[in-house]
């Protein structure tokens, strides 16, 4: 049994937000390539590493949306730290962090999905990840999302997410080799769908669509991105139109997460979701 007397958890700097990515990657959870800027943005009080002598040992992220609303990500202890009772210390660092008070969702691979249940999270419905090949055309009637005026973006985007999120959508939308894609209809947007750099291939997320066929637009104009490149997406398994798209064109399941929550669960609007952010930040 190792010493733990000499651990301390304390906030990350943005340098140290690099670390936590890394160890994702190894972790097999394929972060996009950038994404640590645009999470480390959203709240910078809400990173969090655990340090054991001096030694980064274990992280993890608890992102304050807003008074009433946060999400938990990066719960990373390095394995040979496991068992020592490190990754408790560093989970109540984040749960404290974020207070009795706020709804907190998080994603769960099923072998913590226990521990969670004990700490007071219920599953909502699961995130399966889809695996895919980029390629393909841009269909007629998709826009540069960028050329949506902003404070059009945040609005429809508040419709899928427990919180407004401005400052992350800010900085989602102008990552490195990413490509940001609205439809309109009618002069108003009805979908929007980003495709990032990952460490392994590229990440769609999020795509939101009013309909399955605004979403299949999306979802072929985002593939055709990256010709040749493998492309995930991680789908609520409760969105039946979803998971029938992404079987269409032949994507295959590679894992699956629980989205969990420690309140009631948000009332969102499901059938419409047909890839989520990101398991990180949700």
């Amino acid at each position: 049994m190792m010493n733990t007397d000499n651990f301390i958890v304390r906030p990350m700097n943005r340098s140290e937000m690099d670390l936590a990515i890394t160890w994702a990657a190894t972790e097999g959870w394929n972060p996009g390539s950038y994404d640590a800027q645009s999470f480390y943005q959203t709240d910078e009080s809400g990173f969090f590493l655990g340090e054991l002598n001096g030694e980064p040992v274990g992280c993890i992220s608890a992102v304050a949306y807003d008074p009433h609303f946060g999400i938990l990500g990066f719960y990373i202890v390095k394995p040979q730290f496991r068992g020592q009772g490190l990754g408790m210390k560093i989970w109540k660092t984040a749960i404290d962090y974020l207070g009795a008070d706020r709804n907190i969702g998080l994603d769960g691979v099923a072998a913590q999905q226990d521990n969670y249940k004990k700490s007071g999270f219920q599953i909502a419905y699961n995130h399966i990840r889809y695996k895919g090949v980029g390629g393909g055309i841009v269909p007629a009637g998709i826009v540069d999302l960028k050329t949506v005026p902003f404070e059009e973006l945040v609005a429809y985007d508040r419709q899928f997410f427990p919180s407004k999120r401005s400052l992350f959508l800010q900085h989602w939308i102008e990552q490195p080799e990413s490509t940001a894609f609205g439809f309109l209809k009618n002069g108003y947007l009805a979908g929007y769908g980003v495709i990032r750099s990952a460490h392994t291939g590229f990440r769609v997320g999020p795509l939101f669509a009013n309909d399955e066929q605004i979403a299949e637009a999306l979802f072929q104009a985002l593939l055709a991105q990256n010709p040749h490149a493998s492309v995930f997406f991680d789908v609520p398994d409760t969105n039946l139109q979803a998971i029938d798209l992404v079987q269409r064109y032949q994507l295959q399941p590679v894992s699956q997460t629980a989205r969990m929550y420690t309140k009631e669960i948000p009332s969102l609007p499901i059938n419409r979701i047909f890839a989520v952010t990101s398991l990180e930040l949700g």
